[in-house]
């Protein structure tokens, strides 16, 4: 037996692939790299926007605006780890990519996909410490709080992530070489795989739906707490300011969970769709936060609004005001000419 696996394929186990994401859409793949590396460029430019204007306004260094701030840094890596490998699919039909590449993309994926619901979730409790318990909020929102967090955080992620990047790593893969995805998702490599995989399969199914479930219970009872809250209380300015945050935390929370159940349905029940529809589903799933995130606390939190505004609107008048003296300079030289 040879170890390249020429010999049998039964005992083959590949460790080069070939990512290969919309196969249906050949035709169209020049016209796409364009488009793609614009809202890859416009993904990471909204998010460092606003993460820039966090950082750089002493007012916004408050929990709540950190936590964002956080939230769209992650939405930079994610994008970071899909797009450029995508986008090299695209200029490339069959894209080649190692097992540890693959493995390393995975891990990536996910880890970044769990930070997400973690902060989420982080978000979530500063929410209703600052309605719930407005009296006692800079008491118990303080930086050892903060850095609890942070350690759940990381933990929870990793403890999901890398399971699921061991257990694929001791599987062989050989039915094809040929992924048929854009990226190297959970699901896309065990398709790929031989062997008994109902463990895999089983974990996988059981760290989402444990994962789900409780992420979804805990800020169902935060949320209904806070809302509660927030039509007791007397100012019905206070009562708008309050549900107008909490609604766009909301928005981005239906954004992530609505779209991830939709493509784990599709993957695991709608065997009949084409692999070009589940592809388009992973994309929307992976990449929509990081494009309505910024948008959604951007323009919906009023405070990071006006600040973005100011900074933006700042720089045009500075230019006119340096503009200026330059217009006034030539308009007299041109009076002193003769006629």
């Amino acid at each position: 037996m040879s170890e390249d696996g020429n010999t049998s394929t039964f005992n083959i186990s590949y460790t080069n692939f070939f990512l290969v994401g919309f196969p249906g859409l050949l035709e169209w793949r020049p016209f796409l790299v364009m488009p793609l590396t614009f809202l890859y460029v416009t993904i990471i430019s909204a998010n460092a926007l606003v993460i820039h204007t966090v950082a750089a306004q002493r007012s916004l260094h408050q929990p709540m605006y950190v936590l964002i701030a956080l939230l769209l840094a992650v939405n930079i890596c994610a994008a970071t780890v899909v797009m450029p490998k995508m986008l090299e699919g695209f200029v490339h039909y069959a894209n080649p990519i190692s097992l540890h590449g693959c493995l390393a993309q995975m891990f990536f994926i996910y880890f970044t996909l769990l930070l997400d619901y973690n902060l989420l979730l982080a978000m979530a409790l500063d929410r209703y410490v600052a309605i719930c318990h407005p009296l006692r909020y800079s008491d118990l929102m303080t930086s050892h709080l903060l850095g609890v967090l942070a350690f759940f955080t990381l933990t929870r992620s990793l403890g999901v992530a890398v399971p699921l990047v061991v257990l694929t790593s001791r599987a062989r893969f050989c039915r094809t070489a040929v992924i048929r995805h854009f990226t190297c998702e959970y699901i896309a490599l065990l398709s790929i795989a031989c062997g008994d995989l109902t463990f895999n399969n089983h974990l996988g199914l059981a760290m989402r739906l444990a994962t789900v479930s409780f992420d979804l219970a805990l800020l169902g009872t935060s949320y209904t707490h806070i809302i509660y809250a927030a039509f007791r209380i007397s100012s019905g300015g206070a009562r708008a300011k309050a549900l107008h945050t909490c609604g766009s935390h909301l928005l981005v929370i239906l954004t992530i969970y609505l779209s991830g159940l939709s493509t784990s349905i599709v993957f695991r029940v709608a065997k009949t769709v084409s692999q070009d529809v589940q592809n388009l589903l992973s994309a929307i799933y992976l990449l929509l936060p990081g494009t309505l995130n910024p948008v959604i606390y951007g323009v919906r939190t009023r405070e990071i609004r006006q600040h973005i505004e100011k900074m933006l609107c700042g720089k045009e008048i500075a230019r006119e005001v340096r503009e200026k003296p330059e217009r006034l300079q030539n308009t007299r030289v041109k009076g002193k000419l003769p006629g």
